[in-house]
Order: C-alpha cells, then sequence, then structure tokens
C-alpha cells in the first residue's frame, strides 16, 4: 500500500483554515484531507518575537480539537501566517487607509514573511515555521490605490496577496518558498506529514 492509500484508509486529516489558498495548496500535496474551521481568537502576549508569535497562534488554532485527538487517525493542521517589516509585524489591514499605509512602508524594500505550522496526531505535536524574504521594487501611489480598489487585500497579512496583481508586477525577488508566501509551505508540510504516518 502507498502512503496515499494507506492515508485514505487510515487517517482523517483535518485541515483547520478557512484560507481558500491554504486549501488550495493542501489539494495539491495529493493527499486526502477534508477542511474544518473552528473561530479562535488572533491575539498573542506582547512580548513574542514574530518567531514565536507565529507558533503561539497557530498551536492555539490546534487547541479547539483537543478533545478529539485521542480518536484513532485524526490528524489536524494548523497555519498562521504573519509579515514583518523591521520587527514590527503587519496584521490585516482595517481598511483602506491602513492598506495604503502598509504597502507604502514595505515599497522599495525587503520584508520577511512567516507561516507557522503546527501537525497534532494523538499526542504528538509538530510545530514549525518557515521564512521567506520578499522584495518589492518601488511602487507608486497610483499602483497600491489601483491594488487596494481592484483587490481589496483586507484579509491579507500585510495587505497583499503575493499570487494577486501586485505580487506579479511589483515584487523583485523573492528568497525561500512562495508558496510560504501564499500561505502554507507545503514541501515542509508534506515531508513532515511522510514522517509522521509514513
Amino acid at each position: 500500500m502507498d502512503f496515499f492509500e494507506k492515508v485514505k484508509k487510515q487517517y482523517d486529516i483535518i485541515l483547520a483554515s478557512q484560507s481558500p489558498r491554504r486549501k488550495m495548496l493542501m489539494e495539491q500535496t495529493g493527499i486526502p484531507f477534508r477542511v474544518l474551521s473552528r473561530p479562535t481568537p488572533e491575539s498573542f502576549p506582547n512580548d513574542l518575537p514574530p518567531e514565536k508569535v507565529v507558533l503561539f497562534l497557530c498551536h492555539e488554532k490546534s487547541r479547539s480539537f483537543e478533545p478529539e485527538l485521542n480518536q484513532k487517525g485524526l490528524v489536524v493542521i494548523t497555519a498562521d501566517t504573519i509579515v514583518v517589516d523591521r520587527g514590527n509585524i503587519l496584521n490585516k489591514p482595517s481598511g483602506a487607509g491602513e492598506a495604503l499605509a502598509m504597502l507604502t512602508q514595505l515599497s522599495g524594500k525587503g520584508h520577511d514573511v512567516l507561516t507557522g505550522v503546527c501537525i497534532r496526531h494523538q499526542q504528538q505535536t509538530i510545530l514549525f515555521f518557515e521564512r521567506t524574504r520578499v522584495y518589492f521594487r518601488p511602487l507608486e501611489k497610483e499602483e497600491i490605490l489601483h491594488y487596494i480598489r481592484h483587490y481589496k487585500p483586507f484579509d491579507k497579512a500585510g495587505a497583499y496577496g503575493i499570487q494577486e496583481w501586485i505580487g506579479q508586477v511589483g515584487i523583485r525577488k523573492i528568497e525561500g518558498s512562495y508558496l510560504n508566501v501564499v500561505g502554507l509551505p507545503v514541501e515542509r508540510v508534506y515531508r513532515e506529514l511522510r514522517k509522521l504516518l509514513g
């Protein structure tokens, strides 16, 4: 029995995320899973460095599944992505004005995108994060306003989606995983699931 057949027969993998982008990326692994998200507060202690913030948030998202984790075969995957500019976390913008301010701040320089992932199966917890460095070219205000008006990036950390227009015309290079910036470091998730379940 190959790995994919084994997972299909023996495991119930839940991707606990409302993100359509994470669902799409997970589908591309070929690993059978279902989506089931539960509301979780996205607050965190103010003294945590960004690397610890993503680990804290994705672990918190998994906690609502703890009563079911003793079920044989249940695997829960949670993730959280943040944008970090010079140590400051840029969350989802509250509106067009904040989105404009964030993208103006990111224009013409590099910033980090961190995605934390938590994989839980019975008593086992795998917790990790991946970092990608993203470089915007200098953006004109007109370009930023066009993007905000047409794409309304208010559900995205740092006010942008790399897979959207702004990423295609405004990002000159990245260092690290592109898919990590989209929202899930697929290669690492796949590798960890192979180790855990294979």
